[in-house]
């Protein structure tokens, strides 16, 4: 069971959300388009713009199929996993992307190693599993310059390891995501190879590389381990530019009180509830990401290890 009881105590917020959201329909015309665009157009725009303009487009489409996965911007999911589909990063399929994220969002196991499948921490158990050199990986991964560098690597990789190991198993599940992935990136390929004339490997290296590091920008400080559940999810303030790339995300506080809140909401909820989030998360608040880089650039987050072991029940 999922639960929704972190929003602030006493406070009952009703949100009208449309039956077509047309900000998002707006957005994914705008990724979508630009990409389409700026990959076509690779050839005569210089490489300098093209590249981070495409590794933006390819982080907003992530944080795209994070909006569409929460039920935007349609009340039609066949409509909205769709809009979410298109695998523009090559590596994670969107259906499995939106089974894992939605068992994060059981509030009650945040931060848990096992229970909440975009935890960062580890069981002594885990720990002890772990090679020298995957224990070096994981700590230099724990600050905000090593996840930036080494994270979508590490992240990519854990990835593919644990669903080749349910491919090669025969796990039928796993096939029925896996087959209409590949086919989605080979249509991707054939754009980029043979209608763009874009070498896949160049796209992966230049493109969907640092991509992934601007998404892990968001997630690498919004959540810390604590007792309280509501103390276990941060505030990012003052991030005009990352908050509209993480649709506004980094005020997380409102995205676990409200899950179904449409990004554009998101700000509004946040000034009217301010210091009442504040107040249940603890205090734990950043004055933008450069507040995070400074904290955290060559400091670990927190432990590698969970400090509580798993998170409480």
């Amino acid at each position: 069971m999922v639960s929704r009881a972190v929003a602030p105590p006493g406070v009952v917020e009703c949100i009208a959300i449309p039956r077509i959201e047309l900000p998002t329909l707006l957005l994914a015309l705008t990724i979508y388009g630009g990409w389409l665009a700026l990959t076509w157009h690779w050839h005569a725009v210089p490489l300098w713009l093209t590249i981070p303009a495409l590794a933006w487009l390819v982080a907003w489409h992530g944080s795209l199929q994070h909006e569409v996965l929460h039920g935007h911007p349609t009340r039609i999911r066949a409509i909205n996993d769709a809009l979410g589909f298109p695998p523009l990063s090559l590596w994670l399929p969107y259906a499995i992307y939106r089974s894992s994220h939605l068992r994060h969002h059981d509030d009650a196991r945040l931060t848990d190693p096992f229970d909440d499948p975009e935890s960062y921490y580890w069981t002594d158990e885990l720990w002890a599993a772990l090679s020298p050199l995957g224990r070096r990986i994981v700590a230099v991964n724990s600050t905000f310059l090593g996840r930036l560098l080494l994270g979508p690597g590490w992240s990519i990789g854990r990835f593919f390891y644990f669903q080749s190991g349910a491919l090669s198993r025969g796990e039928a599940a796993a096939w029925r995501i896996w087959l209409p992935h590949l086919a989605g990136v080979a249509c991707v390929l054939a754009w980029l190879w043979l209608a763009c004339g874009i070498n896949p490997l160049i796209y992966a290296v230049a493109v969907v590389y640092p991509a992934l590091s601007l998404m892990l920008v968001r997630s690498f400080a919004e959540h810390r381990a604590a007792e309280g559940v509501r103390e276990r999810i941060a505030i990012v303030e003052h991030a005009p530019v990352f908050g509209l790339l993480f649709l506004f995300n980094n005020l997380h506080s409102v995205h676990h009180a409200w899950p179904s809140a449409p990004w554009y909401v998101i700000p509004k909820l946040y000034r009217r509830h301010r210091a009442r989030l504040i107040s249940g998360n603890g205090g734990l608040l950043y004055n933008g990401y450069p507040d995070v880089a400074r904290r955290f650039l060559l400091t670990p987050h927190d432990r590698v290890l969970h400090p509580l072991g798993r998170a409480p029940l």
